[in-house]
């Protein structure tokens, strides 16, 4: 029996690695790819590979070693990503085209180079590592949601233009995850500020409020592997998956009453900022 066969990227590290380790122990053949290959785990079927998201040519050799082994690829998961946090009115345009291209166009630009293969297989699918995020939003990320909510409605449109082939296109929406993620986007706001920056008091009432949150989630990078699985195998995929009821309403809430949404952010910090 032809094993399957799935490209990830991001492996390095939280949601990416577990699911490495998930999608081999299922009998898949895993094409790895991150900056940090030593990080990567290892085992059978696990293929560990260089790969830069933002780097051209990095992208077309990744995908070019992995179809040279396997012929064939089921499941592209764009995976990698970071939050490039500060303050709108501070955050300079190299970081911002950063941004973008490793959240958004990565993804984007990897996903040309396998749909070729996948169309003349008649069958494969592209997971999409958004976030809640996507919909809902907090201060200091402006950047960062952006690219989560282009990537939406980037899948969602990809999704109607290569259903036509046997294709399909689809959305995981995180919300609060235990990794790193959260140390990351905040040494990046303070890395952003300007010395004597207003936004001082704001950046330390946003590290509360979402540590906060996240000190409140019960998902794990493992977890969030286990629906990245679902959403690569079901016979009939979602347009979204999300972890948990929380997620699924938070998002909810943002979509459908932005203005109750947008108050009662604005009014949360607000009160954190408040005698700073």
């Amino acid at each position: 029996m032809t094993k399957r066969v799935i490209l990830i990227t991001g492996a390095s590290s939280g949601m990416g690695y577990a699911s490495t380790q998930l999608f081999a122990k299922h009998g898949w053949e895993v094409y790895a790819g991150a900056r940090r290959v030593e990080k990567i785990p290892t085992g059978e079927g696990i293929h560990p590979l260089y790969l830069d998201v933002t780097d051209a040519d990095s992208r077309l050799q990744f995908v070019k070693e992995a179809l040279a082994d396997g012929l064939r690829v089921d499941v592209l998961l764009n995976n990698a990503g970071y939050g490039e946090f500060g303050p709108l009115e501070e955050v300079g345009v190299e970081k911002v085209h950063k941004q973008l291209e490793t959240n958004l166009v990565g993804a984007s630009e990897l996903t040309k180079l396998v749909l070729p293969q996948m169309r003349q297989q008649g069958f494969g699918r592209i997971v999409n590592n958004s976030s809640i995020g996507g919909d809902v939003y907090s201060p200091l990320g402006g950047w960062y949601y952006v690219t989560k909510r282009g990537l939406n409605v980037w899948s969602d449109v990809l999704d109607t233009e290569i259903r036509q082939f046997g294709l399909r296109s689809v959305i995981v929406a995180p919300g609060g995850t235990e990794s790193s993620w959260l140390d990351i986007a905040m040494n990046n706001a303070l890395s952003n500020l300007k010395p004597d920056s207003p936004y001082t008091p704001l950046t330390e009432g946003t590290k509360k409020l979402l540590g906060g949150m996240l000190n409140t989630s019960e998902a794990t990078s493992a977890d969030l592997a286990k629906v990245f699985y679902r959403a690569a195998t079901e016979r009939h995929p979602k347009r979204r998956y999300y972890f948990g009821l929380a997620d699924r309403m938070l998002s909810r809430l943002a979509r459908n009453h932005p203005g109750v949404y947008h108050e009662g952010m604005s009014l949360i910090v607000s009160r954190l900022t408040r005698n700073k």
